[in-house]
């Protein structure tokens, strides 16, 4: 009888082995951003608290967008390099309309969001019809392309002075909470729903698993992937419309380096840049552990090197969780 219970009890522990890394890998960001934010409340007063935790939740709508545009494309075991320089153009092209030539701001925020759209299904399809090697290359030129435009279109001058309707996503709140946060909750709801419960959504996680056998199945990739960094390129061009209605300006040199930012939020909520592994509500996480890191480094009067510095190793160590649980995964 003992021995069957200690045979029993050496079954059961790699199962319960198994179960906790598993319960690891899913809460394993919600949990960091529990600890981190428990920490900073130790450590500074002022962290918990009702204006800073709504001043948080505004600062990270604009990375939070990018990163869920960002999602897609690393699904697919691609990336998007162009989000900031597309976030750009989009918000000097709106300025444009809606500023210097004095048109509708309805069409101005039409304009915006369809220049960011434009601009990802221009990598889409380079990507696909010109049979680039990687996204990387297509993107990475795309990037260097929207910024060069954003410049000339203006000849490098900033646009201010941006109508109340085209302001209000950025500036305005419904009570304490920022507007910018609640668009970010009804955006990631609408990809939730897009990933899990429709065709498309499952043909993206398809797509990064195996990208041959996806084709050899019947699913057109190259549709597929055209779709994803279309949708890459509108987040971009919705995160430039929230850019300006926190600063009622657009300049030409906006979202530079926010791409970094947005691949960062990515990989610290557990996609993998394998591809078929992520979700949107890690992404969420991801952009909140960011946004919490630097309002925290911010309250304790830590330098703006040292906190690049301390973001960079957040992001080596979110990737290097990825490639151990890339190669256990092989393992097994």
């Amino acid at each position: 009888m003992s021995e069957a219970v200690l045979k029993k009890t050496d079954n059961d522990a790699p199962k319960q082995s198994r179960k906790l890394k598993s319960y690891l890998s899913k809460f394993g960001p919600l949990i960091g951003l529990v600890l981190l934010t428990t920490v900073l409340t130790f450590l500074s007063d002022k962290f918990l608290t009702l204006n800073n935790i709504m001043n948080i939740a505004r600062q990270s709508s604009i990375n939070a967008i990018l990163a869920m545009g960002m999602l897609l494309p690393i699904l697919t075991a691609g990336i998007d390099l162009s989000v900031g320089s597309i976030l750009a153009v989009s918000i000097m092209v709106m300025g444009i309309v809606s500023v210097n030539m004095g048109l509708s701001p309805i069409l101005g925020i039409i304009v915006c969001l369809a220049v960011g759209a434009g601009f990802g299904l221009i990598n889409g399809l380079l990507l696909t019809k010109l049979r680039l090697p990687h996204p990387f290359i297509s993107t990475l030129g795309t990037m260097n392309i929207a910024r060069g435009i954003a410049l000339i279109l203006t000849a490098a001058a900033p646009i201010a002075g941006f109508p109340y309707l085209i302001q209000f996503i950025g500036r305005e709140f419904v009570g304490p909470i920022p507007v910018s946060f609640l668009l970010v909750i009804v955006v990631y709801i609408i990809f939730h729903i897009f990933l899990t419960r429709t065709q498309t959504g499952r043909y993206i996680y398809a797509i990064g698993g195996n990208k041959e056998a996806a084709r050899l199945s019947g699913i057109n990739v190259d549709r597929v992937l055209i779709i994803v960094y279309t949708i890459s390129g509108l987040m971009a061009g919705l995160a430039g419309l929230v850019t300006v209605g926190r600063v009622n300006s657009a300049f030409p040199l906006a979202g530079l380096s926010y791409e970094l930012d947005a691949i960062a939020a990515v990989i610290i909520g557990g996609a993998s840049f394998m591809g078929g592994v992520g979700t949107v509500w890690g992404t969420l996480i991801g952009a909140m552990i960011i946004a919490v890191l630097r309002n925290g480094l911010n309250l304790l009067n830590v330098p703006a090197d040292f906190q690049m510095a301390v973001i960079g190793f957040v992001i080596i160590a979110a990737v290097y969780v990825d490639v151990l649980r890339q190669r256990k995964s092989k393992k097994g």
